[in-house]
């Protein structure tokens, strides 16, 4: 008599890839069933304040004219506004720097030796112009007031 050519181990592997193939029809068929989201109901909408939201923005109506192409004109600065007035509060001569107490803001603003026109000590009311700098705003072309 001729052996079978099935052994156990092969009838189970064949049982379990039938049931698999079984369930994965199953889950084919349930998902065809379901109705997928749309379109609109996956989108999001990020509003003003940076956070997500399910309904879209409110449209604003632009108008043609509003809208500014290029760099917008900007008022012409009076030289005279510029020049600002203070009192020296502390200058050291070795070390070429001091500060400078603006008489409008109250701010102590750095001051190097080599802006002043003219030498100066503490105590002095000065003119000067303000510029930024590395580290804060600087006193520039600095004078002693008349």
């Amino acid at each position: 008599m001729a052996r079978s050519h099935q052994t156990s181990g092969k009838k189970d592997r064949e049982k379990r890839k039938q049931k698999e193939r079984k369930e994965k029809d199953e889950k084919r068929q349930e998902r065809k069933g379901q109705k997928g989201k749309s379109f609109e109901d996956m989108i999001m909408y990020v509003d003003e304040f940076g956070q997500f939201t399910s309904t879209p923005p409110e449209r604003k109506a632009i108008k043609v004219e509003d809208i500014e192409i290029g760099v917008s004109r900007q008022e012409a600065i009076d030289p005279a506004d510029l020049i600002r007035s203070g009192i020296v509060t502390f200058f050291n001569e070795s070390k070429g720097y001091g500060f400078i107490r603006d008489l409008e803001s109250n701010q102590s603003i750095f001051v190097h030796i080599s802006e002043l026109k003219e030498p100066i000590s503490e105590g002095n009311k000065v003119n000067f112009e303000v510029e930024k700098g590395p580290k804060g705003p600087v006193a520039v072309r600095v004078s002693i007031a008349k």
